[in-house]
């Protein structure tokens, strides 16, 4: 895959150091300012690789301001952590997000989400034109191929899930021009009903036919999932791993049972921020990058 405009690119150098070493990166989903602050706090203890990814809906309430804030403080760190826009679905995130990079405010990756379309090569039509601009700014494109069913936070809610093929792989990853792939392997965004049977046999044919290609794997639908399922899923070559609701919940609940003993805002505030940093903490010990930046 051509990596013209990448070279240099923040997101593929922490998930090709992760693929070389057989370790997974945590990108953290951050709603605000101390969960942004409680990831870098993580990573930095933790000398972690790490990526700081917002959602559509947060980048439209924050704009380019907040996005500002994400890149310094991550730049600024003393490791190495990018910034990702996940599930950029509708046209209006694509085209804020665009649009700031314009001006200087530059995600290091975005996610060109089309998998909502009805095939592959509609799928490919949607998201080509947004990866050939974003390129243009140095910003790799990550993908889905497949479908994942569920929804979160402001994304699509989406039905009808359909498994990755791998024998499409190429072509799906060619056609796009995208350098990052998030497959369906039995993966769901939300609660799971039952334990889940990820098909690690697609990962691994993935892992396999991308090898030293430059296209690192990630995976969506983490929540609830047992410990030995992510190290599982590390061994067969995924590399990003996507963690919302884990560090999410816990925070917010310090936050509001605090505010509701009557604690000094400021108190309340460290308080979730760290509890949010220490699940952090977890997921990077767990996905052994600790010690790795």
């Amino acid at each position: 895959m051509s990596l013209e405009g990448l070279q240099e690119n923040k997101t593929l150098d922490i998930l090709y150091k992760a693929e070389q070493g057989g370790y997974g990166v945590l990108a953290q989903v951050c709603y605000d300012a101390q969960s942004v602050i409680a990831l870098v706090r993580s990573a930095e203890r933790m000398v972690s690789p790490a990526m700081i990814m917002l959602f559509p809906i947060t980048l439209a309430y924050g704009k380019g301001p907040f996005l500002q804030f994400c890149l310094n403080l991550a730049h600024r760190a003393s490791v190495p952590i990018a910034v990702h826009l996940d599930h950029a679905t509708d046209p209006a995130h694509l085209e804020l997000a665009l649009n700031l990079a314009e001006q200087g405010i530059i995600f290091d990756s975005i996610m060109v989400d089309a998998s909502h379309a009805e095939t592959d090569e509609e799928n490919i039509t949607l998201a080509r034109p947004y990866v050939e601009r974003a390129r243009k700014y140095g910003i790799a494109v990550e993908v889905e191929l497949g479908r994942l069913e569920g929804g979160e936070a402001g994304l699509r809610m989406i039905s009808d899930a359909k498994l990755t093929n791998e024998k499409n792989a190429d072509t799906f990853m060619q056609g796009t021009g995208a350098v990052i792939l998030a497959p369906s392997i039995g993966n769901l965004h939300g609660s799971y009903l039952k334990p889940p049977n990820f098909r690690q046999d697609i990962i691994q044919a993935l892992r396999t036919k991308f090898k030293g290609r430059g296209i690192p794997l990630c995976l969506h639908g983490t929540d609830e999932l047992p410990d030995e399922l992510f190290r599982e899923c590390i061994a067969s070559g995924i590399s990003k791993f996507n963690i919302n609701s884990w560090a999410r919940d816990p925070y917010l609940e310090t936050f509001t049972s605090g505010l509701h003993a009557g604690k000094p805002l400021p108190e309340v505030i460290e308080e979730a921020t760290e509890v949010f940093a220490k699940v952090c903490d977890r997921f990077m010990r767990l996905f052994e990058s600790a010690g790795r930046a």
